[in-house]
């Protein structure tokens, strides 16, 4: 064993026992969950035990969690930067635990157009907050005012546009993979 697998041996046994005591799950409550004896689990948490994959699979069913969020490598835990689109003003965050979801901070000095037919409609849903001035939401025929600090969450089948209103405005949003696959330009 290297020196990195022992780490991530290290790591994994500590998420097994972080993850239980966030549930606020006792050795014995998650060796009965995962079919284990509470001897057995304690070993595997305190390192006494070999880490074996069928285990692995079972506690990680057990803590409501994948195999490979148990066993990701730490370096990719965090990821900071973001990609920045100067064209059309945004920053892009991808969601590592989701590639489906995408984040999207972007600058608006525009207002959303009027008309339905230049609104856009798709599946799937977006969440946006107003981190400075004020926003207009275009829901149909519906305009929605989005002040800084509120938020708005949607289903994307409705035409929609987002703009700025009396000035710019600067928001954030959430989109699933449907309603980022619907938007050329994001929170256009």
């Amino acid at each position: 064993m290297t020196q990195e697998d022992g780490e991530l041996d290290s790591l994994v046994r500590a998420r097994i026992r972080a993850l239980r005591v966030a549930q606020g799950w006792s050795l014995e409550e998650l060796a009965g969950r995962a079919n284990l004896s509470q001897s057995s689990l304690s070993r595997i948490e305190n390192g006494r035990r070999r880490l074996a994959l069928d285990q692995l699979v079972t506690l990680a069913r057990a803590l409501d969690t994948s195999l490979d969020q148990l066993v990701e490598n730490p370096t990719d835990d965090v990821v900071m930067s973001p990609m920045i689109d100067g064209a059309h003003g945004q920053m892009r965050w991808a969601v590592k635990g989701d590639p489906g979801i995408s984040v999207v901070r972007r600058r608006m000095t525009e207002p959303p157009p009027d008309s339905p037919a230049r609104m856009r409609a798709h599946p799937g849903r977006e969440w946006l907050v107003v981190l400075s001035g004020t926003a207009v939401l275009m829901l149909g025929h519906r305009r929605i005012r989005v002040e800084t600090n509120q938020a708005a969450e949607f289903p994307t089948m409705m035409p929609h546009a987002i703009g700025a209103d009396g000035g710019p405005c600067e928001i954030m949003g959430i989109f699933d993979r449907d309603a980022r696959r619907g938007h050329a330009t994001p929170l256009g």
